[in-house]
């Protein structure tokens, strides 16, 4: 056969079996998807779609690309700061979220990542922009098919940075993992794969998108039965826990009606970890009608107690030092329930940390049809965030003996006013023995929902309690229907704020911003450094000289390259204020007491480092705190969301303890500055020195914190200008490596955050 023959049968095999490698679909738009007509407005120019409210999409149109594993390559330009794409395949039944796929979009980059395409798929969407409104327009798409290996070699390679599971193991120790877990759990370590390839890029709204995160996220997280069972057999002293149903405290749960008790009390009989006991008040039974079936249940069961007289009565005898040897207690409201793993992941935790104080998990609600929505999932131990609202809930075990004491919290109804309970625990508790274990393990029954009201009364007189002895000047109010807040008293007289704006040139940022902070600012008692790096301008330099006429102002000057923890420093030497405030030169106040509140924290002898609630000037959110490990090393909390939004779990609305603020406008005290040396001039000169120092001031022992009751505008660095060329991005690569080198650990997990939320995007999304 000749050589040409051959080559000829080789290709046609070649393409019976690789139909297609390379596919470019065609789009069809629908729903909210309209074409930019004003192409000759500047903010249109660039666009050629626009998505209004409502969903927009496109479906696509031509050849299919072939089943199996392929690579996306989707470039969008558009007009949002972050954005998310989605690709769902509708497999005759119409489109369904669960055969969605998310990508990460950034402007002016082709978005990559492997997906297989299932057989039998009809249609195939696109959602260029998940959950959003903006102009955009579609650079590039493809799907590239690829081979199998090609497709796993490149899911593994994503795992060792991505996931932080096999960060720092090579190809072969992710395998061997994998199939490790996939035989004990009984499941294709290819499936387990692809599974933790998605949820690095899953982008799954809580309000919208919880049921298909329960579906393929949930699902491999949650220990199977097989692996309770095999853990249970490893426990050293399994401890025993006491259940305790409490009344829901709801009029809606009339007498008579057993069916909510019938369920709570299900969940906790079908517990997977053994070892518990739960305690039925008479009183409790007869308000449900539930002595007759109580009676067959506790014939069945000898875990179960029935208890003489109310839900005190009940606690007490939970408590009872001398009865039962039970380690910790639960209260369970009639109508929530349990989930499956919740008493073996408190057992569980117990093995690790045995003299745990107060065990704590995540929750969520179930509505009426009993679905699963709303989850609530927690920061670890957050002292100010309870000080604003409770956050734990009741997904919570105490430790017996720390209930002993403390059995008044207890109305003579058998209700528990669990905030008080939280907030007295924590009294001389050393907050190390305070634990979060990150899974559901509470259910909420919707129909237990309280108003707002009655929430913020019950939490505002608790919070009263806790705070008149740690200050008794201090002011508690309602903080909207979101939680309360907290005026810390300020020392008299007001200590001097020496707040440091480096700058140079620019004149038109820096006296919008020091105009205003003089004018604006209602704190007596403060001083403004502009530290001049270099201005060459002379209407700069007009402005500097004229404005240092105002006896709180003064300018220094820096005439060094450009190096912004060693500007900071120099401007902290000179500085005459026991507190320090670095702002940057493009921020402007808000409200007149910005100051007075930060103040108010920062001089409480256990807080570090204040942070403020910044705006775009679009009033978007551009800073709700800093997330560690966020888009790899840290991002900003909330990031673009609206002004008025309550945030996730209203915490864009209230008072937290967060990891690290930044420096944009950051209050310290002069003390905490000096004892950790200050900002590192020598690895970080430009970007993430804020997050380092706030780091080294966490690890004194100091709580850093966020308030959004100081709010202010910031234009972001727009001084400073982007890394757009090789040195500046050498120098950013440097700072990077430094921060992945030195604090590898914290980056991993963020206490402030979950687990279970996203680290590709800045929204709490789930992950």
């Amino acid at each position: 056969m000749k050589p040409d023959r051959r080559m000829a049968i080789r290709s046609r095999q070649f393409r019976l079996r690789y139909p297609r490698f390379r596919t470019r679909p065609g789009l069809m738009p629908m729903g909210q998807m309209r074409p930019v007509v004003d192409n000759d407005t500047p903010e249109s120019a660039d666009y050629d779609w626009r998505v209004g409210e409502g969903e927009g999409n496109f479906i696509l149109l031509g050849d299919r690309p072939t089943a199996g594993w392929n690579m996306i390559e989707l470039g969008i330009t558009h007009d949002q700061r972050s954005a998310a794409a989605c690709i769902t395949f509708d497999l005759g039944r119409g489109f369904e979220r669960r055969h969605s796929i998310f990508l990460v979009i950034r402007r002016g980059k082709v978005s990559k990542r492997v997906c297989f395409v299932p057989y039998g798929t009809k249609r195939i969407r696109l959602e260029p922009l998940v959950g959003q409104q903006g102009q955009f327009r579609i650079d590039h798409f493809n799907f590239v098919w690829l081979t199998p290996r090609f497709a796993y070699g490149r899911m593994i390679n994503r795992l060792a940075y991505a996931d932080k599971r096999f960060q720092e193991v090579d190809e072969k120790a992710i395998v061997r993992s994998l199939k490790q877990e996939g035989k004990e759990e009984g499941i294709s370590w290819k499936k387990l794969m692809g599974a933790y390839y998605e949820a690095t890029f899953i982008h799954c709204a809580p309000e919208t998108s919880y049921e298909y995160w329960q579906e393929h996220i949930e699902i491999l997280r949650e220990p199977s039965a097989n692996k309770v069972a095999r853990q249970q057999a490893q426990f050293q002293n399994p401890i025993e826990l006491a259940v305790v149903l409490i009344p829901s405290g709801k009029e809606a749960q009339a007498a008579g009606d057993h069916h909510q008790l019938l369920e709570s009390v299900r969940s906790i009989t079908e517990q997977r970890y053994p070892h518990w006991h739960l305690y039925l008040a008479e009183s409790l039974l007869e308000a449900h009608d539930g002595q007759t079936w109580a009676e067959r249940v506790v014939a069945r069961d000898g875990r179960i107690r029935r208890v003489t007289g109310g839900v005190g009565e009940a606690v007490k005898m939970a408590c009872d030092p001398n009865g039962e040897s039970c380690h910790y207690v639960m209260f369970v409201r009639v109508g929530d329930r349990l989930g499956l793993n919740s008493l073996f992941h408190i057992a569980n935790h117990c093995q690790i940390t045995p003299d745990a104080a107060l065990i704590y998990g995540d929750e969520d609600i179930i509505d009426a049809s009993g679905q699963r929505t709303a989850p609530n999932f927690k920061p670890h131990w957050n002292l100010d965030f309870l000080l604003a609202t409770n956050y734990i809930g009741h997904a919570a075990a105490f430790a017996k003996d720390q209930l002993e004491s403390r059995l008044q919290v207890f109305s003579r109804e058998g209700g528990l006013e669990l905030h008080r309970l939280l907030l007295e625990l924590i009294v001389g508790v050393d907050e190390t023995r305070i634990h979060h274990v990150p899974f559901v393990i509470y259910h909420n029954a919707e129909a237990n929902r309280v108003s707002p009201e009655r929430r913020i009364d019950e939490s505002r007189e608790a919070i009263s309690a806790y705070v008149e002895s740690v200050d008794p000047q201090a002011v508690v109010s309602p903080a909207g229907d979101k939680g309360c807040r907290i005026a810390w008293s300020v020392p008299e007289p007001a200590p001097l704020v020496s707040l440091l704006v480096p700058t140079r040139d620019r004149v038109e940022i820096l006296k919008p911003c020091v105009d205003t902070l003089l004018a604006l600012t209602s704190y007596p008692h403060y001083e403004v450094i502009i530290l001049d790096n270099g201005s060459t301008c002379v209407e700069t330099l007009a402005y500097m000289e004229a404005i240092e006429n105002d006896p709180r102002v003064r300018v220094l000057r820096y005439d060094k390259p450009f190096n912004y923890s060693a500007i900071n420093n120099f401007g902290v030497r000179h500085a005459k204020g026991s507190i320090i405030g670095l702002v940057n030169n493009d921020i402007e106040p808000i409200n007149p007491d910005w100051l007075t509140e930060m103040v108010g924290h920062v001089c409480r002898p256990d807080i570090g480092c204040v942070g403020a609630k910044l705006y775009y000037p679009n009033d978007s959110v551009q800073h709700g705190g800093v997330i560690l490990g966020l888009g790899g090393i840290a991002g900003h909390a909330h990031r673009f969301f609206p002004r008025a939004h309550p945030g996730y779990q209203n915490r864009l609305s209230l008072v937290q303890n967060l990891s690290a603020v930044t420096a944009a406008c950051l209050l310290v005290r002069r003390e905490i500055y000096d004892e950790v040396d200050g900002l590192n001039e020598r690895d970080l000169t430009v970007a993430y020195n804020d997050v380092d120092f706030c780091l080294k001031v966490r690890e004194k022992g100091y709580r850093n914190l966020w308030t959004p009751f100081a709010e202010l505008y910031h234009h972001e660095s727009i001084s400073r200008g982007a890394d757009d060329n090789p040195v500046k991005q050498a120098r950013a690569k440097r700072e990077v490596d430094y921060m992945r080198r030195h604090w590898r650990e914290a980056l991993q997990q963020d206490p402030a955050y979950n687990p279970n939320l996203t680290m590709s995007y800045e929204d709490f999304s789930l992950r």
